[in-house]
């Protein structure tokens, strides 16, 4: 029988700043948690060779790093001595440890006695608390509850705001855009790209759930609805094309055809705009109190046939990233009677403007210019 080789990585190739907060995204299966056991020496590469300038301390799987039949005050000590760290050292940081993993009253039990929630909690506490100049992070954290996720998130930022480098495997694109700076986009063991964070995670987004701009159902029978309304297509439209790529700088159209199959209701049109972690972005719908003018439709009883709306997004609005639209129709405001989720995505893409006098990821899901004034109050000496 044949055998094929399988590289977990090839021809992969990165450096990271000091300081620097890298995170490292893919598809299960691309090398990510690979990569950090080879740069945490767990794993030897086949080929090439890695440099790595200070002590490293790593959160990879459970289980990694700690003995069980010791306790959780052995396995902190043993850790420090691993790091090189003198005993007078791990005793200046030990009650840092413990009150942020929160284990007081556990630390003198075996570790093999212990939930993988505490378990996690002490292996992030000692990777955190002890002096290494480079910090790998797993997906682990996922094991965590919500709160302990936020208050280790924190502690990474503050880690990399001290001049630490951090490297963060994880699935979550909201911990991941909102953490680091830089990315790296693994497909299939290969850096698929590497740069800016939001560049990362767009692409990765998009190449992972395949947007489309645009929606259609050419089946009255078998399109989504019911059988007083039925939606016949949702489309995102900039310049007159449908598009799933918009220009951060221009308009862009959410337009919805829709076939009304009884006559005499008032029939009403929404969206839901949700970002790329499946957050709330806006909602609005025609309704007269929703919008800047009236359609002259709201509230009118509609007759049967095809009819078109549309809902405009400003220019300068949205931030960069990926969005998904929900479209929904409705009779008498309240009563749904056709809704498809996601039915179009569109990235938001930056024309360069704003990043003329900034270079860094803008914080939030929309990013308006706003009306800012600044005036001379007194004249110094």
């Amino acid at each position: 029988m044949k055998r094929e080789s399988f590289w977990a990585l090839k021809d992969v190739s990165f450096s990271a700043r000091r300081g620097e907060v890298v995170g490292i995204i893919g598809r299960n299966g691309a090398g990510k948690s690979t990569l950090l056991k080879i740069l945490a020496s767990i794993t030897y590469p086949s080929e090439g060779e890695v440099t790595l300038r200070g002590r490293v301390g790593s959160l990879l799987e459970v289980g990694t790093g700690f003995h069980p039949e010791l306790t959780g005050r052995e396995n902190i000590y043993l850790n420090g001595a691993i790091l090189g760290l003198r005993r007078r050292e791990i005793n200046s940081r030990f009650d840092d440890i413990v009150n942020f993993a929160e284990i007081d009253k556990f630390i003198d039990t075996p570790i093999k006695r212990y939930s993988s929630g505490m378990y996690v909690r002490l292996a992030f506490a000692v990777a955190a608390q002890l002096s290494t100049e480079i910090l790998l992070v797993d997906e682990v954290l996922a094991v965590g509850d919500a709160r302990f996720q936020k208050k280790c998130l924190g502690r990474m930022r503050d880690i990399s705001e001290g001049g630490r480098t951090v490297l963060f495997v994880s699935h979550n694109m909201g911990a991941i855009s909102g953490l680091c700076s830089s990315g790296i986009f693994l497909e299939e063991g290969r850096i698929r790209l590497r740069g800016d964070i939001h560049d990362v995670v767009t692409q990765y987004m998009s190449r992972d759930s395949g947007i489309e701009g645009e929606a259609i159902w050419t089946n009255v029978d078998s399109a989504p609805g019911d059988s007083t309304i039925r939606i016949k297509s949702v489309r995102v439209v900039q310049g007159g094309n449908v598009t799933n790529s918009v220009a951060i700088d221009e308009d862009v159209d959410i337009e919805m055809e829709f076939w009304n199959l009884q006559a005499g209701a008032p029939v009403s049109s929404s969206i839901h705009l949700l970002d790329q972690n499946g957050v709330g972005v806006l909602a609005s719908a025609n309704y007269r109190s929703a919008m800047l003018e009236d359609d002259g439709w709201f509230g009118r009883p509609h007759p049967k046939g095809i009819f078109k709306t549309s809902c405009r997004i400003p220019g300068n609005f949205l931030n960069e990233g990926m969005y998904h639209v929900n479209a929904i129709v409705l009779t008498n405001v309240t009563e749904i009677h056709a809704r498809v989720n996601e039915a179009v995505s569109f990235v938001v893409h930056d024309t360069g403007e704003m990043r003329k006098e900034y270079t860094g990821g803008w914080l939030g899901v929309v990013r308006p210019k706003l009306e800012w004034r600044t005036e001379m109050l007194t004249k110094g000496d």
